[in-house]
């Protein structure tokens, strides 16, 4: 073994004990094979990999933001965070995002696709059950995934499955997705949270209704916006499931979360307050999990009502926004520029030589000016729920949008009920969006012309032709430029205004352990933390 395999091969090694995978005497036998003698291997065994290894039992206590009594088992329907981490606890997906960000099984074993990648075939894991004990078949991913399909569909996911033609049953356990036109990211648009499996009826619908789930806790009571007690289900088909029991408990107060992870009452929380970010540090008994990631802050404008309808009107108010400073002071650092395009560095097919739109408040009263809009007075929605510093993020954006004589009037709303009342419903708001895997994913959920989440009514044809072209492009070369161009219109066309993409920052006991990577798609480990993580005894 060469010098330069040794240490992959040993990190995957000590991965590999960490997780559990492989005894005591099989870490020594490869370890000594590697070159490492036996006096080190010993010591790597016992101060990384088996102090590390994941332990069973206790009740795990997750305190949650962003819950609301509006929330529902409706997967069509999931919109707080709060529910997505409660949904990603008791129930399945086909596909999900790894700890490393990769694309692994869940209720697929396996996928396949033809070379056009018009058809996608999903071997289903026979071990798969619900937690009210029925097998998972092919009639059940089926009428999953019925549920956002069609017309009448009312399922925020509806936009992701619009080119699937047909999905049809190969035998109990593989079904196939036909499609009409080529889609390469399929597999990743599967992970996506709305796409949860449930029963299907005999009429082959949906039964979301009744709570089952067949993911690796099961629900012994919820009440929505209060918080959920679930067990272990013991017919679970992946690793993990560690802990007894989970409780997660909704506490949309910043400092209420705080205060519930020092005193003890909760294990782990997941979103912190940033301001105290620094004191948290200094605990012996807390740790911190600050994630980069492609989650983003966006303020979407109406596009279709004034003053938002004029192009220059929306420029001039990406113009007015001191980005620097809004990391710097509301994100602390945890955070990446963005440039009111929703395509992260975090994604594939990054176009990183488009140039940064700076702060200018002057450019800004020119195209003021130009639209007839001089002394612009708007409205923007928010609530301390959307993120941690979000109304004083708006308050200071207020104050940067001064100097281009424009009065932003923050609007502090609710926090019970924000998703529902506020986003989609007020010409002006601040919304936090989840890390998506690709732009593909991004941008048919929420710039796509007829998608349910178009949060800005943005219409551009041409940026929906590309979007066409793009899903199905096998070149990477060319569909990198698609996207490129695609960035370039929601930049100087849309009407979103993107601060930046925010890094998860959350936090766990001290006796909480995990493998030391985390999926960067949710908060907590991409929502999975209480079947990833485990109590240190």
């Amino acid at each position: 073994m060469t010098k330069s395999t040794t240490p992959e091969s040993m990190e995957r090694l000590v991965e590999a004990a960490k997780r559990g995978r492989v005894s005591r005497r099989a870490f020594m036998n490869y370890a000594m094979a590697a070159g490492i003698t036996s006096t080190t291997a010993s010591g790597l065994w016992t101060t990384t990999a088996a102090q590390a290894a994941p332990q069973k039992g206790g009740t795990f206590r997750l305190g949650t933001h962003d819950g609301n009594t509006s929330d529902s088992h409706d997967p069509g329907t999931y919109l707080s965070f709060s529910i997505i981490q409660l949904a990603h606890t008791y129930r399945s997906y086909l596909t999900l995002i790894t700890p490393e960000n990769d694309l692994g099984p869940d209720i697929a074993e396996s996928w396949e696709a033809t070379p056009d990648a018009k058809n996608w075939t999903f071997k289903i894991n026979k071990n798969a059950s619900f937690h009210s004990g029925k097998p998972v078949t092919a009639d059940d991913v089926i009428a999953s995934m019925n549920l956002h399909r069609g017309e009448d569909s009312t399922s925020a996911a509806t936009a992701l499955l619009k080119d699937v033609d047909d999905i049809v049953k190969d035998d109990e356990h593989t079904v196939t997705f036909k499609l009409a036109s080529g889609n390469a990211d399929l597999p990743w648009l599967m992970t996506d949270y709305h796409l949860a499996i449930v029963p299907g009826n005999e009429d082959g619908s949906a039964n979301w209704q009744s709570g089952d789930g067949s993911g690796p806790y099961k629900i012994v009571d919820n009440q929505f916006g209060v918080g959920a007690q679930l067990v272990r289900h013991e017919g679970w088909h992946l690793e993990g499931a560690y802990f007894d029991a989970v409780e997660l408990v909704v506490l949309n107060d910043p400092n209420a979360r705080q205060t519930a992870l020092v005193t003890g009452d909760v294990d782990a929380v997941t979103q912190l307050e940033l301001k105290t970010l620094s004191l948290l540090q200094r605990s012996p008994d807390i740790e911190i999990d600050n994630v980069p990631s492609a989650a983003a802050i966006t303020m979407p404008m109406f596009c279709d009502q004034a003053p938002f309808d004029n192009v220059d009107v929306r420029n001039a108010l990406k113009l007015s926004l001191n980005r620097q400073e809004i990391i710097d002071k509301i994100a602390f650092g945890t955070a990446t520029m963005a440039n009111d395009f929703h395509h992260s560095p975090a994604m594939p097919y990054w176009p990183d030589d488009i140039e940064q739109r700076p702060y200018d408040p002057d450019q800004a009263k020119s195209l003021l000016k130009k639209a007839g809009a001089e002394g612009l007075s708007v409205s923007l929605s928010t609530a301390d729920s959307v993120f941690s510093g979000a109304v004083d993020m708006c308050v200071l954006y207020a104050e940067h949008a001064k100097a281009a004589g424009i009065d932003i009037k923050v609007q502090r709303e609710p926090n019970d009920g924000y998703y529902s009342d506020v986003w989609l419903k007020k010409p002006w708001c601040t919304v936090q969006w989840g890390a998506r895997p690709t732009p593909d994913v991004m941008y048919s959920l929420a710039y796509k012309d007829d998608a349910a989440w178009n949060e800005s009514h943005w219409q551009n044809e041409r940026f929906n032709v590309l979007l066409r072209q793009a899903k199905s492009e096998l070149d990477q070369d060319k569909r990198a430029e698609m996207y490129r161009e695609m960035a370039i219109l929601a930049k100087d066309d849309g009407g979103t205004v993107i601060p930046m993409f925010t890094n998860f920052v959350y936090a766990r006991r001290s006796n909480v352990k995990h493998t030391g990577k985390l999926a960067a798609s949710w908060q907590c480990d991409g929502a999975r933390a209480c079947s990833r993580w485990w109590f240190e005894s």
